[in-house]
């Protein structure tokens, strides 16, 4: 046998057995618990976890809040819960703005020929049914919105770009890797450049100016067009053309303190909190994030170099390829995205003058208002059954991709563990429920909907488990506000097994109890609970470079879940509801010492119970 054959057959025989399957094989239990046992073999020798994945991310799909594939993957969450013997409904909590996509061409028809990599955004009108073609040219910069409303005749016609052109498409790790000191100063410098250019404009105390905001226009951008793309299609342009690169690259792996993203990330857009990545709560790409005041510093904060990295991350674009598709509020000229090379592509044609002409064929369809709810599953308790513990993840998803690990493997994670609670623990204690939540991308709504309309849950709540940043296994279980919380958090930990505990195992789960709640309801459905002092855990997860490509982008698909780590979080959160189940006294509400956030819990707020525009 050749040499290399030997090799091949070598690294056959060593993956066949990896190191995940041996620890799960070894692993010690602290306890006699016949269900923390059965638990653990059910989910890791017998996961559905794949098959699960493959039906709702490839056949499915995404789950955009107010579309026909929301409904649909409701509808097969529900089937699923009742062929396992669990109780499931679907909870109508109000109505959000329907839209059903169908395909999308963006076609570069001169001066040369190429189909671009892009999509529409979400709810973007469609072309009904007939393609349009039109001239693409570049929002200038503005000294006003005076200046701007005289130059909207010349847009009437044209395919409007709204974002700059990156100067390098480049992941941050090629620069970090390859570039001589020169280069990189150079890049430093070219991005900065367009940032200033690009920047929300100040007045002199360096607040945004609202006569002016975008590039001049005095309108905003919002997520995706915002206000500037509803007076844009007011003055009759055919549609709109953006982009939105990764802003968080990779973190500089050639000295010790480099940026880039975020590592577990907890913020999806929700009220204006804290704890999510800067586009989230800024909005609006290079324009609302950044202010002209800091051309040089990291969205959202200050400090950093513009892209080299500094203590706040790295400025260059993120993974290749990686886009991130939001949302318009246009109804009328649609709105499309398109990745950064090909977005560059057009913008430098029509800089330099060569009248680039793109045509539209999108299918797309607004529903007008449409029913939301959340979807909810049970398991009743047979002792103390006003008593619940909770499983949480976010249902929905953006629709640039098929939501896999936002919040996809969330979803998976609590169904499994459902799955397999019914099978090992049949009969619980206290009520055992799972909540997917809808609308949480547009500000945690399902799960706040949830919170009002359910007190007796408030009431009853034992423990809820939510997850929410990505496939990566989980790392942390994370709680605070009330006293009484660390003790209870500290005896499940006990009970786990030797996977989840030992310091020196690769899949050790630490456990935290903070006195004093963060501030206001933001990142993730979780906090919603805790914003009404109920014992709410976080668990977080490795990154898995979750920053830089799947979160809310057009790469978050089947292939980026890591099935190894989901199987760890689905039977880590079964065993964790179980335990919090059978402790024997329930969590007190006694709120822990310290300054707590001003107005707690009414700062909580109130769930649109309709369509509420972020503009």
């Amino acid at each position: 046998m050749p040499l290399t054959r030997i090799l091949i057959a070598a690294l056959t025989t060593i993956v066949a057995v990896p190191a995940h399957s041996a620890a799960q094989k070894t692993t010690q239990f602290p306890t006699n618990d016949a269900t923390i046992q059965r638990l653990w073999r059910l989910g890791m020798d017998s996961s559905h976890t794949e098959q699960l994945a493959q039906a709702l991310f490839d056949s499915i799909g995404p789950r955009l809040t107010g579309s026909p594939s929301l409904t649909s993957a409701g509808d097969w969450v529900i089937k699923m819960y009742k062929s396992w013997g669990i109780d499931a409904r679907r909870e109508q909590y109000g109505t959000w703005r329907g839209w059903r996509r169908g395909a999308s061409h963006i076609d570069l028809v001169g001066p040369r020929t190429r189909s671009l990599e892009g999509t529409m955004l979400a709810w973007s009108p469609g072309t009904k049914g007939t393609p349009v073609t039109a001239e693409a040219i570049v929002l200038p910069k503005f000294k006003d919105s005076t200046e701007f409303v005289k130059w909207l005749p010349q847009a009437r016609g044209k395919i409007v770009m709204l974002s700059p052109a990156w100067p390098t498409c480049r992941p941050s790790e090629d620069w970090y890797r390859w570039s001589t000191p020169a280069s990189m100063a150079h890049m430093d410098s070219l991005i900065a450049e367009m940032q200033r250019d690009w920047s929300v404009m100040t007045n002199e105390s360096g607040r945004p100016d609202s006569t002016k905001l975008y590039r001049g226009t005095g309108y905003s951008l919002a997520l995706g067009t915002g206000t500037l793309g509803m007076r844009l299609e007011k003055a009759g342009v055919v549609g709109t053309i953006s982009s939105r690169p990764k802003f968080s690259g990779f973190p500089n792996p050639f000295n010790g303190q480099g940026g880039g993203g975020r590592a577990g990330g907890g913020g999806r857009g929700g009220r204006g909190g804290a704890g999510g990545p800067a586009s989230a709560r800024g909005g609006g790409g290079i324009g609302s994030t950044i202010t002209s005041g800091n051309p040089e510093g990291t969205p959202g904060g200050a400090g950093g170099r513009g892209f080299g990295g500094g203590a706040n991350g790295t400025q260059g674009t993120g993974g290749w390829g990686v886009i991130e598709v939001f949302e318009t509020y246009n109804t009328k000229a649609p709105a499309v995205t398109l990745t950064c090379e090909d977005y560059g592509l057009v913008f430098r044609l029509a800089e330099n003058k060569q009248h680039p002409r793109v045509r539209l064929d999108l299918d797309a369809r607004l529903l007008g208002e449409v029913p939301a709810f959340n979807t909810i599953g049970v398991i009743k308790g047979t002792e103390k059954p006003d008593e619940y513990v909770m499983l949480s993840a976010h249902f929905d998803s953006w629709d640039g991709s098929s939501g896999a690990t936002d919040n996809g493997t969330g979803t998976l994670m609590a169904m499994e563990a459902m799955r397999i609670l019914k099978l090992a623990y049949p009969n619980p204690k206290r009520t055992i429920m799972v909540g997917h939540w809808a609308s949480e991308e547009q500000g945690l709504n399902g799960s706040t909907a949830f919170t009002e309309d359910h007190p007796e849950v408030l009431k009853g709540l034992q423990a809820l488990f939510n997850q929410d940043n990505g496939t990566g296994r989980v790392q942390s279980v994370s709680a605070s506000g009330l006293s009484d919380i660390g003790g209870h958090l500290k005896s499940w930990y006990e009970k786990l097994p030797a996977f989840y505990t030992d310091s020196m195992s690769p899949n050790v789960v630490s456990w935290s109890f903070n006195d004093v709640p963060t501030g206001n309801p933001g990142g993730t459905d979780g906090a919603v609970f805790a914003c009404h002092a109920t014992p709410s855990f976080g668990l977080g997860a490795v990154s898995w470079n979750y920053s830089t490509y799947t979160w809310h982008t057009n790469r978050d698909t089947y292939d980026k879940v890591v099935f190894d780590d989901l199987k760890h979080n689905a039977t880590l959160a079964a065993m964790l509801a179980y335990l919090a189940s059978e402790d024997p006294t329930f969590i007190k509400r006694d709120r822990s010492p310290g300054e707590w956030p001003a107005n707690w819990p009414a700062n909580c707020g109130k769930a649109p119970r309709k369509t509420r525009p972020r503009l």
